[in-house]
């Protein structure tokens, strides 16, 4: 993944950090080793890595106040199941049965530095917005647009123009703005009386966790590395002690903060272990947090929504600065995902007075081959 810049409200010119920056070096063909780009780099000598967290701050509501309602039909989110960021969006849309509101455009795993782009379309072309890249919708809305081109991204479909990148408020925004389009038996994935326990835990698994194996990977010096490594493993070791005695991270039900730290824990053995050096244990090394990974990937809206072949895909085709040879591991063995968890015995229900979403779309199904093998 890219270190994912953005805009704040773009009109300032500032530029917000979404989920994953399309500054890469290779561009993919539909999952197909990518054709050598203009690559970026993700690696300053001597500095740790520092994260641009400005995003573009437009939010889609109830009452439109930033110009843009909630409205069925008219937004499309574009994302890429490689991104840990875009991932989350895919999740929440899909458990609270969004589908039908907000459609749903793919980028493909890997980018160069100009753009995202939908590669994986036939003619390379998105079927509803009519772009190769998603840079033509940012720049659509803020022309010159200073920074990288990120996703999870809304696009406001009859203008053509990027709404938000703000990977943290869009799934925020479809638990509370975008209720009255929520599927029945949708899950309260927000609820108000947990919100701030739910802001309180996630601020560390931010910091230390989804953007701690970004510091690892992107260290520009041992000493940066050393303290971001430190920093990853002892916020690991208090979330297992959290989640030993506990099925969620907040209260007896899923929530946005299990599905921040979700998307991270997916790809720890895949990417994160080797590729980034975060590698005093897999996760899978990690009894409960391998367990609690694995109750998740298993729950319908979460596993299904993971592709390990894009995941590998982007990170070793596109951080060339730290795999020069773009070479994709073969391994792991993903079968693992599969074995039986007992996380059910904490109690708990996975969708409190909710129901499972239905199984996806058929057109959203990750293929066979880019999952786990079944048994």
């Amino acid at each position: 993944m890219s270190p994912a810049q953005s805009g704040t409200q773009a009109q300032s010119g500032t530029q917000a950090q979404s989920g994953t920056q399309a500054q890469s070096g290779t561009q993919a063909q539909s999952g197909k080793e990518a054709q050598s780009g203009t690559q970026a780099s993700y690696v300053t000598s001597g500095q740790e890595f520092v994260r641009d967290t400005q995003y573009i701050e437009t939010r889609i509501t109830r009452d439109g106040r930033d110009g843009y309602p909630v409205e069925a039909g008219r937004y499309r989110l574009v994302a890429a199941r490689a991104c840990p960021w875009a991932n989350r969006t895919l999740i929440v849309r899909r458990l609270l049965g969004l589908e039908d509101a907000i459609s749903l455009g793919l980028c493909g795993p890997t980018h160069d530095k100009d753009s995202w782009t939908f590669d994986l379309d036939p003619g390379g072309v998105d079927p509803v917005l009519k772009i190769p890249r998603l840079k033509d919708a940012y720049e659509k809305r803020f022309p010159g647009y200073p920074k990288g081109i990120t996703v999870p991204a809304i696009v406001d479909v009859p203008s053509g123009e990027v709404v938000t990148n703000d990977f943290k408020q869009i799934t925020v925004d479809f638990e509370v703005e975008w209720s009255d389009y929520h599927r029945e038996g949708a899950p309260d994935l927000y609820p108000e009386h947990l919100r701030d326990e739910i802001e309180s835990v996630s601020k560390g698994v931010y910091t230390e966790v989804n953007n701690g194996v970004y510091r690892c990977g992107f260290a520009g010096s041992q000493d940066a590395y050393d303290k971001a490594y430190d920093r990853l493993f002892t916020k690991l070791d208090e979330l297992t002690e959290r989640l030993a005695s506990q099925r969620y991270l907040v209260g007896d039900t899923i929530t946005e903060a299990d599905v921040r730290l979700f998307t991270t824990l997916a790809r720890f053995d895949p990417v994160y272990h080797g590729h980034f050096k975060c590698n005093r244990s897999k996760l899978s090394e990690m009894p409960v947090l391998w367990a609690y990974a694995r109750d998740l990937f298993q729950t319908p809206g979460f596993g299904d929504t993971v592709d390990f072949t894009q995941i590998k895909q982007h990170y070793y085709l596109v951080h060339r600065d730290i795999n020069p040879t773009g070479i994709v591991p073969d391994g792991p063995d993903l079968r693992n995902w599969l074995t039986p968890h007992h996380r059910d015995e904490l109690g708990g229900r996975p969708f409190g007075d909710g129901t499972p979403p239905p199984p996806p779309r058929p057109n959203e199904v990750v293929p066979e081959q880019d999952w786990v093998p079944l048994p």
